[in-house]
């Protein structure tokens, strides 16, 4: 893989989200646990100099409130995020497609999102020289927070399936 083509992927589960009695999924907030733990993921990612320069978020409210706290975290570096209404409730295979439809301009995508879909297209995603660890973690389950950071070297829209080396999965709690 050349690092003149190398992209970087990341994909993250919402943080911890909140059940308030009589609000509808879409529009449950994160719990306090939820607003501790999105900073910490976007601290990682600054630390670990993985910073998206383009970032896709489901229209809920858990999701936007997770990316509000990661990009504050970002500082200048955060990109303006993109709502996607789409994200909300996707299958790994619509997460997919939102995924192959990305500019090729962009180099580090972030795409933020619910379970299953998250959890299902990392697996998916994930080729034969990913970091062993990072897969069996990722395989174990898709925490709340949970973030899985990828790199590959084809256009966006031939990603299809054990086409990125999964090199990260992290959880900050």
């Amino acid at each position: 893989m050349s690092d003149h083509h190398q992209k970087r992927l990341i994909l993250m589960r919402h943080s911890k989200a909140a059940y308030p009695r009589g609000v509808a999924d879409h529009d449950r907030p994160l719990a306090q646990r939820g607003h501790t733990e999105a900073p910490l993921v976007g601290a990682w990612l600054r630390e670990h100099d993985v910073v998206p320069d383009y970032i896709l978020c489901s229209s809920a409210l858990r999701t936007r409130q997770t990316c509000t706290w990661v990009c504050q975290e970002l500082g200048d570096k955060a990109p303006t995020p993109k709502l996607d209404e789409r994200l909300y409730a996707a299958t790994s295979t619509e997460i997919l497609s939102v995924i192959n439809h990305v500019p090729e301009t962009v180099r580090t995508l972030m795409v933020i999102s619910h379970l299953p879909g998250i959890g299902e297209v990392a697996l998916r995603l994930a080729s034969r020289d990913s970091a062993e660890q990072a897969y069996m973690d990722v395989a174990s389950g898709f925490p709340t927070s949970g973030c899985a950071v990828f790199t590959h070297d084809l256009p966006w829209a031939e990603l299809d399936g054990a086409d990125a080396m999964l090199t990260d999965f992290v959880v900050r709690r």
